[in-house]
């Protein structure tokens, strides 16, 4: 699937039950776009295997306890007013998983081919008064 803002080739992976909640229309199945960001509901497609997180950047987590919850805070970051407490909750997922999520943000916003839809920067600022 490519991706709706920059056309780049999204990775296709499945949402658990307990994460469907913050995902784009209570998607089973949502698609994270390796250089804006942008994750979206993937309409009938079936995820082939275990999903490639190494294509978003070295800093990206690969495990998905860790990588789908980091992926869905990211998506959610565009509001952070209006998505606060899930934003708090998938963020204490992802370092519950052993990732530091401020040092990811940190990694992606440094990565030359990551070019994100949000102010990472900004958003990381942000995140670490939400958060601690």
């Amino acid at each position: 699937m490519a991706c709706s803002e920059c056309g780049t080739s999204t990775i296709v992976f499945s949402v658990p039950e307990s994460y469907r909640q913050y995902t784009p229309a209570n998607a089973t199945v949502t698609t994270l776009c390796p250089r804006c960001l942008t994750v979206e509901a993937a309409a009938s497609v079936d995820p082939a295997g275990e999903p490639d997180f190494t294509r978003v950047s070295d800093a990206f987590p690969t495990a998905a306890n860790a990588a789908v919850p980091l992926a869905l805070a990211l998506g959610l970051c565009s509001s952070l007013a209006t998505n606060r407490s899930a934003i708090e909750t998938l963020l204490e997922d992802v370092e519950r998983a052993g990732t530091d999520p401020l040092l990811v943000l940190d990694r992606l916003s440094a990565d030359p081919t990551v070019e994100p839809a949000i102010d990472l920067e900004r958003r990381r600022h942000q995140l670490e008064q939400l958060l601690y």
